[in-house]
């Protein structure tokens, strides 16, 4: 066999299976997408939700190096990571008594896992028009920018809880990020939505010690 001919078809067949890990690397991300959404909708206990956006965060990395290099996209990881720490640490050190869980309606975890549902089905509707007007980023990283957004929405939507809020709106952003990525890969822009997270972070961790001090958490 021609030497030549042997090569080309060993690049062809290498590229053909880097594109097929990458595209199952893709789908699995979306998968810890919908599992660590799903888990912030449900767990009561304040560290299992950070360890769940941290995860979640790495699910986003996968996703973004779709679209851009490592180095670009591990910027989001560390972002989030910190932004994550800082919520952890923040709550690490108020008490349990004035920042207890809210008790109002819709709490049910039925109802929750109801709401998560409906919210993956009508990702799977639009996910197709949407991945034609991103220029075609892909299925995988539509459908998982998507579902950052919708699940961040619905938790925005059923809690006034002030760490659940931010989780909330850092979940949406995430979302929002992915989904740009696919229009503009500007560094600056990818540093500027790093500085969001880390201060909507921040902001968050100011809230809950100034409702920590005065005893005013919403319930």
């Amino acid at each position: 066999m021609d030497p030549a001919f042997s090569r080309s078809l060993y690049l062809i067949l290498y590229a053909k299976g880097s594109v097929s890990m990458t595209v199952t690397l893709a789908w699995i991300a979306v998968a810890m997408i919908i599992i660590t959404s799903v888990g912030l909708l449900l767990v009561r206990d304040w560290r299992w939700s950070i360890t769940l956006l941290a995860i979640q965060y790495i699910a986003m990395f996968v996703l973004m190096l779709q679209l851009w290099p490592i180095g670009m996209a591990s910027v989001k990881v560390v972002a989030g990571w910190m932004a994550a720490a800082i919520l952890g640490m923040t709550r690490s050190g108020l008490s349990d008594e004035n920042l207890a869980e809210e008790n109002t309606w819709p709490r049910g975890r039925l109802f929750r896992v109801f709401a998560a549902v409906m919210v993956l089905i009508i990702v799977a509707g639009v996910t197709p028009s949407v991945d034609t007007i991103m220029a075609d980023a892909g299925f995988a990283v539509t459908t998982g920018s998507l579902l950052l957004i919708g699940m961040g929405l619905l938790h925005l939507g059923i809690t006034a809880h002030i760490l659940r809020v931010t989780i909330g709106l850092m979940t949406v952003l995430s979302g929002f990020e992915i989904i740009y990525s696919a229009v503009e890969g500007s560094v600056l822009v990818a540093a500027l939505l790093a500085v969001i997270t880390l201060g909507l972070a921040l902001v968050g961790s100011y809230l809950l010690i100034a409702s920590n001090a005065t005893g005013t958490e919403p319930a």
